[in-house]
């Protein structure tokens, strides 16, 4: 019933009409998480504005150079690892947004892989255009599907044109809010026009 998917998605409660009865719809939600490969600069402008947002954060990097506290105040747990390998560790599932961000071919694409196969519910990932062609090229060799690939956001994020990291951040992370809520990611006022319509 969309009524009850809605309310669970916005994570909240409220009375719906069904059949002219009305019914409370109470939800229980599961706080959103937020699950980022790559502890690179944009990551973290990512993690502290989804933190803000209140999604749970969790960065997984395989250089523990870059996965540190120093880099990641906020963050409510940091992995040092494959993000392959440690998507059991985390529970890696259908409810996590994942944004890939390493830059890294070898780290990017088993992770990419992983997130689309456990059903994550938002998975996207940086890169150019042409990076992302053949990056689309090597995971269909590698037998994802076309149906899954199709899921994959990448480039990743709204266009807000912005380059600074922080900006980057944003426009990754209203893409992300956008997916979660149904949102079209279009500006308010073209919205209230077509609705005038």
């Amino acid at each position: 019933m969309e009524a009850s998917s809605s309310a669970l998605r916005r994570g909240l409660s409220r009375t719906v009409d069904l059949g002219g009865q009305a019914l409370f719809i109470e939800v229980f939600p599961v706080r959103p998480r937020l699950v980022v490969v790559g502890g690179v600069e944009v990551a973290r402008s990512l993690v502290r504005l989804a933190g803000e947002l209140g999604f749970e954060t969790v960065v997984v990097d395989g250089r523990t150079a870059f996965a540190t506290p120093e880099r990641f105040p906020g963050v409510d747990r940091l992995v040092v690892g494959w993000p392959d390998e440690v998507a059991e560790e985390i529970g890696l599932g259908p409810n996590d947004a994942v944004a890939v961000l390493s830059h890294d071919v070898k780290f990017d694409e088993p992770a990419i892989v992983e997130a689309l196969k456990r059903g994550c519910r938002y998975v996207g990932a940086v890169g150019s255009r042409k990076t992302q062609s053949d990056r689309r090229a090597r995971l269909l060799e590698a037998g994802v599907s076309e149906a899954d690939l199709a899921r994959l956001r990448g480039p990743v994020g709204l266009d807000l044109g912005g380059r600074a990291p922080a900006e980057t951040a944003l426009a990754i992370l209203a893409e992300i809010v956008a997916e979660r809520y149904g949102g079209t990611g279009r500006p308010m006022l073209e919205q209230a026009l077509l609705t005038k319509s």
